[in-house]
């Protein structure tokens, strides 16, 4: 039984990585075997990535600027808050953390034509600045109620402890706080850099006409004018998996330990 168990998510798995595997495939395949059913590249180009990389890196370089400023506007705003709402039990605070929660279940699109007419009367439409903002919506609310969860594991005796030795709240929070919430921290920033480098409902209504367009535009863009170069396509969401990939793999143990973090109390 155990043995079947292991064959099915083998197969399963296999099942779900097929289109990622189809997807390097052709990246490889040059343009006259492409009507072919190769499972394999036999005759394998790199004419793909050249073009990609010709084409595609300044679009890659937006990406990598919008999803580390969004990672950091999110830990800026959402430690913070994380920190009051566990260990400072503010006035409405579980109010707030409720409408946190709503702000989660609100459709990407209906936010994006509220920011463009906030962003075009104040002049930041098609600016990555704005952008950044957009996407950090989406990632804030999600990083409160994760840090919180976490915080409020904290034992009290340790913060205590540091009150008694003179510490205030700030620096209780920047010396006790944020070190020991280290794997929390880690995972909010992944998952909020993901957000952002795969964006395309803000990039596509807040960044169309901005000279400065992260990769999900430039993968589209790139699809409208080239789409019978089904190598280079593809070539292109292959590069641009790579950066996630890589964040995924080195950041797994983090992100782990921080979401079940606060799950249970000693």
């Amino acid at each position: 039984m155990k043995h079947l168990k292991t064959v099915i998510g083998l197969v399963l798995t296999g099942v779900m990585l097929f289109p990622v595997y189809w997807m390097i495939n052709v990246s490889f395949t040059p343009e006259q075997d492409m009507r072919r059913t190769n499972w394999f590249p036999v005759n394998g180009t790199l004419d793909g990535y050249r073009a990609v990389l010709d084409q595609q890196l300044p679009y890659l370089g937006v990406s990598l600027v919008v999803g580390l400023g969004t990672v950091a506007l999110t830990l800026v705003l959402a430690a913070p808050a994380a920190y009051s709402l566990a260990k400072l039990r503010p006035r409405g605070g579980g109010a707030l953390s409720f409408v946190l929660l709503i702000a989660q279940m609100i459709p990407g699109i209906i936010m994006a034509m509220g920011f463009y007419a906030i962003f075009l009367s104040s002049g930041v439409l098609n600016t990555v600045p704005g952008l950044i903002v957009a996407d950090s919506t989406l990632a804030v609310p999600f990083a409160v109620l994760i840090l919180t969860t976490f915080m409020s594991g904290i034992p009290e005796e340790l913060l205590q402890a540091a009150r008694t030795d003179g510490a205030g709240v700030v620096r209780e929070f920047v010396s006790i706080v944020l070190p020991v919430s280290r794997n929390s921290l880690i995972t909010v920033s992944l998952f909020a850099f993901l957000w952002a480098w795969s964006d395309f409902v803000f990039a596509s209504t807040l960044d169309q006409g901005g000279d400065h367009q992260p990769i999900t535009l430039g993968i589209y863009h790139y699809i409208g004018n080239n789409n019978q170069e089904w190598n280079a396509i593809m070539a292109t969401a292959v590069i641009a998996s790579v950066p996630a990939t890589i964040l995924l793999v080195v950041a797994q143990r983090y992100v782990a330990a921080g979401v079940t973090a606060g799950a249970v109390k000693d």
